[in-house]
């Protein structure tokens, strides 16, 4: 292993042995994204441990049948290195990395995928970046107001969350990749494809960006919906890391899974999650 960023982030788990993701992430600075999307890769790589979601179980059912219960509040997203048996009990909840016969058994719920936290680190569906969006706004083509336009191999400029000067080329579109998705060791379920963008960040300002630059890079469909990037990296396609300095310029890889059947026609770049006067567009031939 040799990335210096999953060092860190084991490192931290192997001294804390049982943590919240968001408080490991803390620990080492890093985004707690970024924290689960490395934890769920490595755990699918092998290596003993295992990333997982804690509820509660009757608010949660209820949640389900649209039922509005108070409910204490839970740690959430938490990962672990397995304990012996004489150790703390893991919360409930589903986990990954671990042999299946020692998962816990699901309540018999209908399988959701848009619902999914995780899911098998090997396969696809837990990574759909459309199927959440459609949940959350099926009606409403999300369009950016009056975004800075261009075309693939463009570069725009604009602004960070905190005024960081930035400069952002579109460098490829590769659609599809499922071979590179394949090569990774995961795997497509059918009426899937993979698609991955490659992109290039300057920051021209004195101030670092702290934050992971495609965070909010995302697909922009026909009908005008944003389809999120999937919380995975390729081993062949190097992802963005966390910050760039004053001066410095990064490269990086950002995955998506979709529907292999639905067009894509633009790539969006946003600071936020909404887009705004900061929003940049290139449109895909």
């Amino acid at each position: 292993m040799s990335d210096p960023l999953d060092m860190r982030l084991l490192s931290a788990l192997a001294d804390a042995g049982k943590i919240a993701v968001h408080e490991l992430a803390a620990k080492i600075g890093m985004d707690p994204r970024e924290a689960a999307y490395r934890l769920v890769t490595l755990s699918g790589q092998g290596l003993p441990l295992l990333v997982g979601v804690e509820s509660d179980v009757q608010g949660l059912r209820s949640a389900l049948l649209g039922v509005d219960l108070p409910r204490s509040p839970q740690p959430g997203v938490h990962a672990n290195t397995p304990s012996p048996p004489h150790g703390v009990p893991r919360p409930p909840g589903v986990f990954t990395g671990g042999p299946p016969a020692a998962m816990p058994q699901r309540a018999p719920v209908a399988p959701d995928p848009a619902m999914s936290t995780w899911g098998p680190p090997q396969t696809a569906s837990w990574v759909r970046g459309d199927q959440l969006e459609q949940e959350r706004q099926p009606s409403a083509p999300l369009v950016s107001p009056a975004p800075q336009k261009g075309r693939v191999g463009e570069k725009l400029a604009t602004r960070g969350l905190e005024g960081e000067q930035l400069t952002i080329q579109l460098l490829e579109v590769q659609d599809p990749a499922n071979f590179l998705f394949a090569a990774a060791g995961y795997r497509l379920e059918q009426g899937e494809r993979a698609i991955v963008v490659h992109t290039e960040v300057s920051n021209k300002s004195d101030k670092a960006l702290a934050s992971l630059p495609d965070n909010y890079l995302e697909l922009i469909t026909m009908d005008g919906r944003a389809i999120g990037k999937a919380p995975i990296s390729l081993t062949s396609r190097l992802p963005h890391r966390i910050g760039i300095r004053p001066g410095e310029t990064v490269g990086g890889h950002t995955v998506y899974v979709m529907d292999e059947s639905t067009p894509i026609v633009s790539v969006r770049w946003s600071p936020r999650p909404e887009p705004d006067e900061r929003t940049l567009l290139w449109s895909i031939d």
